[in-house]
């Protein structure tokens, strides 16, 4: 199905209000303006942002609508973290942690949460520091465009310890990241075929442990 690179581009995947879709039209337009200079995306995507980007996002709320406190492993540009943040505005108890270690990026994702008010709070340091840290409990770790399978499980590990249960886009790889995880990990996991790119998926990890 062909979406239109608009707000409406979420309207296949979920109900999104009105008050959502400005806050994520201001996010879009700052993206806009920064790219210029930080580099977020990939220029070749800006065209085609709301679907390849926001909508796809979108898909970890979507396979985990019930969670509200999340961690996003290096959110970059804010994809995925930030645009779960903003679709759970208002919503109780909400509360996106985005680890960034790039400073520009950072910066970037400080002026959407201001501009937006989004529930997020920002790290901006290296993902390793902060899972060594951080002692509250999430419901949920996500990324995207981060690391093959078995990086991400090690990289989400002191979360995934704690109860979490992991969100992470795939792409066509995905097979053979997940075969070569087995070799090292014990683990539990659902995949839902992407809404919004052929042969792409969305991963849930109910449990991973780590073989002795």
């Amino acid at each position: 199905m062909l979406l239109p690179n608009s707000p409406e581009a979420l309207d296949s995947l979920l109900v999104v209000s009105r008050e959502t879709k400005e806050r994520l039209k201001v996010y879009v337009a700052l993206l806009e303006k920064w790219q210029k200079s930080q580099n977020l995306v990939a220029p070749g995507t800006l065209a085609t942002v709301w679907t390849r980007h926001v909508a796809d996002s979108a898909q970890a709320h979507l396979v985990l609508p019930d969670a509200r406190r999340w961690v996003d492993l290096g959110s970059g540009a804010g994809f995925p973290g930030l645009v779960t943040a903003i679709l759970l505005t208002g919503v109780e108890g909400a509360i996106v942690h985005l680890v960034e270690s790039n400073s520009g990026k950072a910066a970037f994702l400080r002026t959407v949460a201001r501009e937006t008010l989004a529930p997020v709070q920002i790290h901006p340091i290296r993902i390793d520091a902060f899972t060594a840290a951080f002692e509250q409990d999430v419901d949920a770790v996500s990324a995207r465009a981060l690391a093959p399978l078995p990086e991400l499980l090690s990289l989400a590990e002191p979360l995934l310890a704690r109860g979490a249960r992991g969100v992470f886009h795939k792409g066509q790889d995905f097979v053979a990241e997940r075969e070569k995880a087995t070799l090292s990990w014990d683990f539990d996991l659902v995949e839902y075929l992407s809404r919004i790119e052929s042969g792409s998926r969305v991963v849930v990890v109910n449990s991973a442990r780590r073989r002795q």
